[in-house]
């Protein structure tokens, strides 16, 4: 009967308890031990998520199985050298589907003009300025992982010229790829909007710095919901002050919440969302989870395993 430590932020603790009950009892769990508070000796599986008191020493732990995260990042903990079991990501597809809308919906938002409507109803009636259709319009998302997949292929999808960027080589139909350090500036060299869903890495950060946004097609937009670290934001400052990029919606900061003195809040040519991409659903969410701790009782490997060396 295994002892599961819910190790998250309290005020997740009511959301996720009872869906997650009910998914380890789908998933022939039923007789586990699910608490918010155990000793850590009594522990085989941790899920977790940062937050004030989580572990960040996990050797006291000496039951423990596998460690699963709650959220897709793992950044926080991968580089522990107290874990040594295994460590999962969360690939829910409730938050799958929550990023393809965010991605769409601004992607679209910018094709189609929208700002220039919403904002500037001052009464005047000014025709003539009408989109290119998508199959003419050049999206690049960089980071083709299970969420850069699913937000191409959706792009795609709508008939928008995609090109794809990641470290290692994919192949996604529809979808143009490159990877490595030589693909990136042919794909920048082209794309007029550019999705960031990178995982955040020491490799990844600043990878959009002074040199990469001059890559980009003069008034480029940038849309980021993946991690901050993934922009220099005073490079992207300069570029937005220069116009070397038109506008950047951006999701995700270095530090969250974003503070208030912090000079995207005010820039014209930026809008903050706080960090509402998307979202880990608990009844999904739930089930991957119960499904690794299953997997983990039958001795069969484990979904969603992160590779230490890559970082992700």
């Amino acid at each position: 009967m295994p002892t599961i430590l819910f190790a998250a932020p309290p005020r997740y603790w009511g959301q996720y308890e009872l869906p997650l009950r009910a998914a380890l009892a789908g998933a022939g769990v039923q007789d586990a031990t699910l608490t918010c508070d155990a000793a850590a000796e009594a522990v085989d599986y941790m899920i977790y998520a940062p937050c004030d008191g989580a572990a960040a020493d996990f050797t006291p732990y000496t039951r423990l199985k596998a460690v699963l995260g709650l959220w897709a990042g793992i950044e926080t903990v991968v580089g522990n050298p107290t874990l040594t079991v295994p460590l999962t990501r969360m690939v829910d597809p409730g938050l799958t589907e929550g990023m393809i809308e965010w991605v769409v919906g601004h992607t679209l938002r910018y094709h189609l003009g929208m700002d220039a409507h919403i904002k500037g109803q001052d009464g005047t009636w000014r025709n003539g300025v009408v989109p290119p259709l998508a199959r003419n319009r050049v999206v690049a998302v960089l980071g083709l992982g299970v969420l850069g997949a699913a937000s191409a292929r959706a792009l795609a999808g709508l008939n928008f010229r995609v090109l794809g960027w990641s470290r290692q080589p994919k192949e996604i139909e529809g979808v143009v790829t490159t990877s490595g350090p030589k693909g990136l500036q042919p794909v920048l060299s082209k794309a007029e909007l550019t999705v960031l869903l990178l995982p955040c890495t020491p490799r990844t950060e600043n990878t959009l710095n002074r040199k990469t946004l001059a890559m980009m097609p003069k008034g480029g937009i940038i849309l980021n919901p993946g991690r901050g670290p993934l922009i220099d934001d005073n490079a992207l400052l300069e570029a937005l002050d220069s116009g070397q990029i038109s506008h950047a919606t951006l999701d995700t900061f270095r530090i969250e919440p974003l503070p208030k003195e912090h000079p995207f809040w005010v820039h014209p040519g930026v809008t903050v969302t706080p960090h509402i991409a998307s979202e880990t659903r608990p009844d999904s969410a739930a089930r991957v989870i119960a499904e690794n701790i299953r997997r983990g009782e039958a001795g069969e490997p484990f979904l969603h395993l992160v590779d230490r060396t890559a970082g992700y």
